[in-house]
Formats: structure tokens, C-alpha cells, sequence
């Protein structure tokens, strides 16, 4: 069996994405951060694509991969132009997840190795995200460019539902954590995920997930 995980970025109404939230873990998609952000596109184009208003609802999930393409294809292969969540879905590939967290979605392993698993890469950049509770990020930063990343964004969100990461934890997960985003290159990455993995992980008072996306071409704009 595969032991690839896959992720999502859904932008729907503001108020939707609880329900979102909700389907997604019906379907096996357990890992889920909720944050709001505000949409830019023309009231005439909105209206176009179904999307309502400008006010959106953020979420980002993680999956095995069987997991999320089944979900992917009851949705139905076909646009639809007035969604039930009133917004988009992006299926995303992971080119790198520690290793207690592949276990995790696959299987509800409890197995406490901390290693990286590196995932097929064939661009030249990572994205990497990384969640942790909040007042952990400051830290992560400053592991991550001692490792050699050279910045990275900070927003603020929420994970959907702590209770199975408290029982690999050992401990009680805060719902309210900080996400990070820092693009680095393929290179670097690797090092980069686990140094902050061995310091901030899912088993530290951080109780850190860290995972990474591949990036076909970065720009300065």
C-alpha cells in the first residue's frame, strides 16, 4: 500500500467551511486548519463562478492519498457552478511529512520515529508548511534558518479537531495554533523539515506537523 498523503485547499463562504470541515472528516480526511481570509476577484466574476461573497473561509487539509482521491472523485468530475460550499477546492501533491504523521493517516500508528518521508519531487522548490501551538513560531523560525531557509509567513489558524493528536502527543493539543509557510529549495528542504521536526514535532510541546508541497516555479513580484 501506498503510504503517499495528499493535501487540499478549499476557499469557500465565510460560515462554510465548518460544514466543510465536517464532510472532510466523513470521508477520512482527519487533519483539517481552518483560517479566514478575504477574496479579491470582481462581484461580476464571483457571481460567475457561484462564489458569494468577498468574506472566505480558509482550509487546508491533509489525507492518505486513496483517502482524499475518493473524496475527489464523489465529488464528481465535473464544474459546477453553484458548489454547496460556495468556493474552490485545490488538490495538492506532498512532496515531504514526517513520519508519525504518514502513520497517522494511513494507519493510527503510534510509531515515534521522526524521521522524514520524502515523496516524489520533481520540481526544483519546496512550499513547507508547518503548524504548531501558538507562541512556537518565533522558535521554529529561527531552527529553520540556522537549517537555511531565508524567511517565511506567519498566519494565524485553528485545527479542527485535537483529540487524536493528543493520544500520540501524550498531552492536550491547542486547538489554536500558528502556521508557517517558507519556500526554500529542494535542496534545502529536507534539512530544513528535519531540524524543525527534531525540535518541534508532533510529540514536543509544539506539537509541530510539518509537511511540504512541491512548487513548479517561484517569482519574485
Amino acid at each position: 500500500m501506498s503510504k503517499k498523503i495528499m493535501s487540499l485547499l478549499s476557499i469557500v463562504q465565510q460560515g462554510a467551511g465548518k460544514k466543510l470541515i465536517k464532510e472532510l472528516k466523513d470521508r477520512k480526511i482527519l487533519i483539517n486548519f481552518q483560517t479566514v481570509g478575504l477574496g479579491t476577484a470582481p462581484t461580476e466574476m464571483m457571481d460567475i463562478f457561484g462564489l458569494g461573497s468577498h468574506d472566505k473561509d480558509i482550509v487546508i487539509s491533509l489525507g492518505a492519498e486513496n483517502d482524499i482521491r475518493n473524496m475527489v472523485s464523489s465529488f464528481g468530475e465535473n464544474f459546477q457552478s453553484q458548489s454547496k460550499y460556495g468556493g474552490l477546492m485545490i488538490v495538492l501533491d506532498v512532496s515531504a511529512a514526517s513520519r508519525l504523521l504518514t502513520e497517522i493517516l494511513h494507519f493510527g500508528n503510534q510509531s515515534t520515529e521522526k524521521e522524514l518521508v520524502p515523496m516524489k519531487n520533481e520540481h526544483n522548490s519546496n512550499l513547507i508548511v508547518i503548524s504548531v501551538n501558538e507562541g512556537y513560531s518565533e522558535s521554529v523560525m529561527h531552527i529553520a534558518r540556522k537549517a537555511g531557509a531565508t524567511g517565511g509567513t506567519i498566519i494565524n489558524g485553528r485545527l479542527a479537531d485535537t483529540e487524536q493528536f493528543a493520544e500520540f502527543a501524550n498531552t492536550e493539543v491547542d486547538s489554536n495554533r500558528e502556521i508557517l509557510f517558507i519556500l526554500a529549495p529542494e535542496k534545502a528542504s529536507g534539512q530544513i523539515m528535519e531540524d524543525v521536526n527534531r525540535e518541534f514535532g508532533l510529540t514536543s510541546a509544539a506539537n509541530g506537523i510539518i509537511f511540504a508541497v512541491p512548487t513548479e516555479k517561484a517569482l519574485k513580484i
